[in-house]
């Protein structure tokens, strides 16, 4: 049988274009197959069997039941004792309240009585400095700090760093214990202050602090006491002399360069200046003491006071 030739079929030579989310089959899959194989299939079996929490038997649901109203009942008891113990609560608490404010008012009150005798007593002995003083009673009055004192003197402004910071470099303030080396310490101003009695000064004072020969400048964590009373830089010391005389001196002196070491390798920030007009309030509280001499003091140099 004479025919025309069969061609072979035409394979197509170019490939299928890609899918557009082609490059997102892992999110095309989450999507589709959201649920796990594993995990449909527990479902399914466990839809097929009815299987449920609750018991099947009397016994296991009247257990059940009995436990459901026991707790009920636990609740129903807490919420009411709660409510009722509230209105017991919150009366204790008012007369708590009540007592702490009297008892304030109370420390308030004798607060008050001991500055009154305080001032009192304060004044007594700025009285009898007068009398016992004799022609030397202004200048006891001056040294002893019982009177507000006026006159040309110096300046002093003593302040921590900008950037307080721990160094581990030798200095004057290198001491176990203090890691900020751009902080003033108490013994800086005992240091500033002794400085300015050396140099010539007849009165001091550190922010308002009038200082007497039995000032004390410690140091209670961070904080500065100058006579038990807390201070807070800037630490402004003002010292009654000869302003130009006292300025140079102290300066010039160990605790001036002492000053200058700490502003140079610490931070610390210095500044002094003459004053033509300084005014110093008087000592918060002056301690009189009067020594009376014995026999054979002269002889022995004893006395008592």
């Amino acid at each position: 049988m004479c025919g025309m030739p069969q061609q072979p079929p035409v394979r197509s030579t170019s490939t299928p274009s890609p899918r557009r989310d082609a490059s997102m089959s892992l999110l095309t899959n989450i999507m589709e197959h959201s649920l796990d194989d594993g995990y449909a299939q527990a479902a399914a079996r466990r839809g097929e069997t009815g299987r449920s929490r609750l018991p099947r038997t009397t016994r296991g649901r009247a257990v059940f039941a009995a436990g459901l109203v026991v707790v009920a009942l636990v609740i129903t008891l807490g919420a009411a004792q709660a409510r009722y113990s509230a209105p017991t609560v919150a009366k204790e608490r008012q007369e708590l309240i009540d007592r702490i404010g009297s008892e304030s008012r109370d420390t308030d009150q004798l607060q008050k009585d001991v500055n009154s005798l305080r001032g009192q007593v304060e004044a007594e002995q700025r009285d009898a400095l007068p009398q016992h003083g004799g022609d030397d009673a202004d200048l006891m009055s001056l040294l002893s700090g019982a009177t507000a004192v006026t006159g040309p003197g110096v300046q002093l402004v003593v302040d921590d760093a900008k950037e307080a910071s721990g160094g581990s470099g030798s200095g004057p303030r290198e001491t176990s214990g203090f890691s900020d080396t751009g902080r003033v310490r108490d013994r800086d101003l005992q240091r500033v202050v002794n400085g300015l009695w050396q140099s010539g000064a007849e009165a001091v004072a550190v922010n308002g602090q009038r200082l007497t020969a039995l000032s004390a400048i410690r140091a209670a964590g961070e904080a500065i006491l100058v006579d038990n009373k807390p201070l807070v830089p800037p630490y402004t010391v003002l010292a009654i002399g000869d302003g130009p005389r006292l300025s140079t001196s102290f300066q010039g002196g160990p605790d001036g360069q002492y000053l200058r070491v700490l502003q140079q390798n610490y931070g610390i920030r210095t500044s002094i200046s003459v004053k033509d007009e300084v005014r110093l309030p008087a000592a918060p509280s002056v301690a009189v003491r009067i020594a009376t001499p014995v026999a054979g003091a002269a002889q022995t140099g004893k006395g008592k006071q």
